[in-house]
């Protein structure tokens, strides 16, 4: 009986493996090593390229599955996700991660669960019955998060979360840096007298006024405590800070510069200065953060935003998990924090003398 390869092949007039070692006039063997990875040191550098010629000529393929079952693999990894379906932010993640896994030949296979925690233990154990190679589980937003169950007996990878019982590896923003570096995108410019809008008290929110206050702190100054106004995530919250900060205010006791917890926030606080006959970034600069898709480019004037690094996720993760595959080692439950780049438009100016 015939390879599973050759029996799938048989009659479809899809060319086969033989086929390829017969037009380059080579063994079976020898196309086995090529598109096995097995070559390096079994075959010369010429007839390599014969048998890919060979191949491209005939429009040859290797089965995933023939492969796959000698390699007792599907080259399919999961990606479970909880809300990322209704975020803006999802398509980078899912394509930094779909393209990883394309250039080692593993397909992706998505469930999204909308954050129902019976749905994402049903799903995990889904792939782990279509035994996939591995799982990836994806957050919306930064935050700590029960591990689905099942996620423990396959390779698995967290991006955009933490695990609450710090039991397997995780691919997060560098919240802090990104705080550090929004402050730093305002104080470059002479400003002093600085503020933060937006936010609550989920992890995003910490780490990003602590390393707005690293900043601060580095350069000798002082937020007033009143100068740090939480009021959620949204546009409104973003007019309704940036209003009690400057709405009736003295032009040498406002703040000059706002750091805002993310775009939409900015665009309300944006919106604030205008009601208000602001102008920016003449009398006020405004740093968001997420470099949302569809808004930050477009508001007036385009803002200045703290991306977050979803693509990197993706990629990241999707290595880190691949690379488990590979050796067949489970990597250490450590959190890796990727940069977030600065995003540079024109809503930052000098600090106005006043």
């Amino acid at each position: 009986m015939g390879s599973t390869e050759e029996q799938r092949s048989a009659g479809s007039g899809r060319a086969t493996s033989r086929d390829v070692a017969r037009l380059a006039g080579v063994s079976h063997t020898a196309v086995s090593f090529v598109f096995n990875g097995r070559a390096e040191g079994n075959l010369s550098l010429a007839t390599q390229e014969r048998i890919r010629e060979a191949a491209a000529e005939l429009g040859y393929r290797p089965d995933p599955v023939a492969r796959g079952l000698r390699r007792r693999r599907t080259a399919v990894i999961g990606l479970v996700t909880d809300e990322i379906a209704s975020s803006p932010f999802a398509g980078r993640l899912l394509r930094g991660a779909m393209e990883t896994a394309w250039d080692s030949d593993h397909l992706v296979l998505t469930v999204d669960s909308g954050g129902d925690r019976a749905k994402e233990d049903a799903a995990v154990a889904e792939l782990l019955d279509r035994r996939v190679d591995g799982i990836i589980y994806a957050a919306m937003s930064l935050r700590r998060v029960r591990v689905p169950e099942g996620l423990h007996r396959t390779h698995s990878v967290l991006a955009n979360c933490v695990p609450d019982d710090d039991s397997l590896p995780s691919v997060v923003p560098a919240e802090r840096a990104g705080g550090r570096t929004a402050a730093r995108l305002l104080l470059d410019q002479g400003h002093r007298r600085i503020a933060l809008v937006g936010g609550q008290d989920d992890i995003a929110s910490v780490e990003r006024l602590r390393g707005f206050r690293d900043a601060l702190r580095a350069e000798g100054i002082s937020v007033p405590k009143e100068w740090i106004v939480r009021t959620g995530g949204e546009i409104s919250g973003g007019h309704e800070g940036a209003t009690r900060l400057l709405d009736g205010v003295p032009a040498d006791r406002r703040p000059t510069g706002i750091f805002c917890y993310n775009d939409r926030v900015a665009a309300g606080a944006l919106h604030a200065a205008t009601r208000l006959g602001l102008t920016v970034p003449g009398d006020l600069s405004v740093v968001g953060y997420d470099d949302q898709e569809h808004m930050a480019a477009f508001l007036d004037p385009p803002l200045t935003s703290v991306a977050l690094p979803h693509r990197a996720m993706g990629e990241a993760a999707a290595r880190l998990l691949l690379d488990a595959i590979d050796t067949g080692r489970t990597p250490p439950a450590t959190v890796r924090r990727l940069a977030c780049p600065v995003i540079s438009r024109s809503s930052v100016g000098p600090a106005p003398i006043r």
